[in-house]
């Protein structure tokens, strides 16, 4: 029998039928290890779909089958060390249970995280999982995952406005008490706070915890010495040229993430300033650098691995249980620690 050989793009199951003989039923299964089918025959027909180039089309099977296995994310950005070490963490756990994380990066761009969460709508994700932008304040493009019934979980970065989804959270808020507690604790009087927008959760409830902090000390925060925006190296040191511009210094510097922190610690470098003499720095994140760095950093650890593992937790029992999915603003928060070291 002359061999068929398909001259379409696209091999299907019925391609492989007809070049081993069998119906297309029997490739189907095969290719599905249905143990109705012998292993001899199964191995045949992966043999024939591998040398045909087959590849399984998930996407009609998730139709038929009204789920994919597969969870969708969106993240600020991947090269984050907090989200990092929550997406391994994240799809680990995941796998376990026999789904895939599809993961797509905002950039930080509101424009890019709605065309984002229009293509996994599109995608038939079965979740959604999402730390917002810095800048989203409006949520309407994940009501279609709500109105449908598709689990939706904002994590790290969620709504600042009420917003019926599943939220899992760092607490925010006392990882500024802390910050804040501590440079008063270590003597400082006059702090400096370098923060992200406060369009942004995560910053606008440190900036809450950490001013509750400095009120009940009675201590003033000088405007000229905050600021709020993109927590970057460069923007860091830009903002460090600015704090000690003048005589009057600051003897301490809350900086909302890790990277502004490091940032504080070669700059006091350059200008000579002595850490902790004359200088207090605590940073937020516990970022591995800021273990490494001399004099390695105190910082606010936000366990980005129990985290991931509440995430999971929560959309493997909504995942399994449809009743569970009625939503109301539900906010779990998961604790943070202060880690001191050698910069306080």
């Amino acid at each position: 029998m002359r061999e068929h050989k398909p001259d379409k793009s696209e091999i299907s199951i019925v391609d492989i039928a007809e070049a081993l003989n069998v119906s297309a039923a029997t490739v189907s299964r095969a290719l599905n290890d249905n143990p109705r089918i012998s292993e001899a025959t199964r191995k045949r027909v992966k043999d024939k779909a591998e040398e045909l180039g087959y590849r399984h089309n998930s996407m009609a099977s998730s139709l038929r089958n009204k789920r994919s296995n597969i969870i969708g994310m969106i993240v600020p950005r991947i090269s984050m060390y907090f989200h990092a070490i929550f997406i391994t963490a994240l799809q680990n756990r995941l796998q376990e249970e026999g789904y895939s994380l599809m993961v797509c990066q905002s950039n930080d761009s509101e424009s890019i995280e709605q065309k984002l969460a229009a293509t996994l709508y599109s995608s038939r994700v079965d979740a959604l999982v999402v730390s917002l932008a810095l800048y989203t304040e409006d949520y309407k493009h994940f009501d279609g995952f709500t109105k449908q019934g598709i689990p939706l979980i904002f994590y790290d970065r969620v709504p600042t406005k009420t917003y019926a989804a599943h939220i899992i959270k760092g607490d925010d808020y006392r990882g500024g008490l802390l910050a804040g507690n501590h440079l008063i604790e270590t003597g400082c009087s006059k702090i400096a706070y370098i923060s992200g927008p406060l369009s942004c959760s995560i910053y606008k409830e440190r900036t809450e915890g950490f001013q509750h902090a400095l009120d009940k000390a009675k201590i003033k925060l000088e405007r000229k010495w905050c600021f709020y925006q993109e927590l970057t190296a460069e923007n860091a040191w830009n903002s460090l040229r600015q704090i000690f511009v003048g005589k009057e210094r600051p003897d301490g510097i809350f900086a909302s993430n890790d990277t502004t922190a490091l940032a504080a610690v070669e700059f006091a470098r350059e200008q000579g300033i002595k850490i902790p003499d004359e200088l207090k720095i605590v940073g937020y994140s516990n970022d591995p650098r800021a273990s490494i760095i001399s004099p390695p950093i105190t910082t606010i650890d936000q366990h980005p691995v129990e985290m991931a593992n509440r995430v999971a937790q929560k959309l493997l029992n909504l995942l399994k249980d449809k009743s569970l999915r009625a939503i109301n603003d539900t906010r779990e928060i998961v604790p943070v620690t202060l880690v001191r070291r050698m910069t306080t």
